[in-house]
């Protein structure tokens, strides 16, 4: 008999959580995430930074870090299904225990999704359901809302429609316009983005059925929503 099974003991698995990021631009989700791996607040390693786009920024956040960073470039495929085949295979090269899409412009196949289901989440500029797809500050704005926000949610086959995880709000004023609640929005995902990947890696976060769970318990259907109020006290926001 081993030390290790003295008593009954089995040491704890020391391996710690993979990360794959999926990008397609400049990377200030992806760079959030780094400073909390940095920080050691992320629950686990970002191992690769995959972009569609060659020359994207967060491509050189990635290299800067010392993460392996890979271009592969969809136009250079003959179909979104070649694509998200080559795709799969870096992606699985890489062994990830979870996959993140931080500003990754490519809807996936899916195939894509059901490889990755349960293990895959996105960063969205809204509070889902509401304004999914593209343009959604300019959607807001138009639609005179008074609350906006940006949500963390499992990847399904629905486009920006698997079950929201977290919520940050935020409340919209008369001098807004597209570029300033933009960048307040910007600042909430930067919040709530690494705390929601942490929550995952620890094991808190899970995809059973079509039901998001924490620590075991269901979820409500918009998930856990930080109120605009809270959301401005922890990132010192003056009202």
């Amino acid at each position: 008999m081993s030390d290790d099974t003295l008593n009954g003991f089995t040491p704890e698995d020391s391996r710690i959580p993979r990360v794959v990021v999926l990008i397609s631009g400049g990377g200030t989700n992806l760079q959030a995430l780094i400073d909390a791996q940095q920080h050691d607040e992320l629950g686990g390693e970002i191992v690769a930074v995959i972009s569609n786009v060659a020359d994207a920024y967060g491509l050189k956040r990635a290299r800067d870090a010392g993460i392996d960073a890979v271009a592969l470039p969809h136009h250079e495929y003959e179909s979104r299904e070649a694509f998200d085949s080559a795709l799969i295979k870096v992606v699985e090269r890489h062994e990830p225990d979870l996959v993140v899409l931080a500003g990754f412009m490519r809807i996936l196949t899916p195939r894509f999704v059901q490889r990755f289901l349960g293990r895959m989440i996105n960063i969205h500029p809204s509070l889902l359901p509401a304004y999914q797809g593209l343009h959604t500050h300019r959607r807001a704005l138009q639609d005179g809302v008074s609350d906006h926000g940006c949500s963390v949610h499992f990847v399904t086959e629905e486009l920006d429609g698997g079950p929201v995880l977290v919520q940050a709000a935020v409340q919209v004023t008369p001098d807004d316009d597209e570029e300033s609640l933009k960048a307040r929005v910007l600042t909430r995902e930067h919040l709530i983005f690494p705390i929601a990947v942490r929550w995952f890696l620890e094991g808190r976060l899970r995809l059973q059925g079509n039901q998001a769970t924490i620590d075991g318990h269901p979820l409500p259907f918009g998930g856990m929503r930080l109120s605009h109020e809270d959301a401005a006290e922890e990132l010192d926001e003056e009202e």
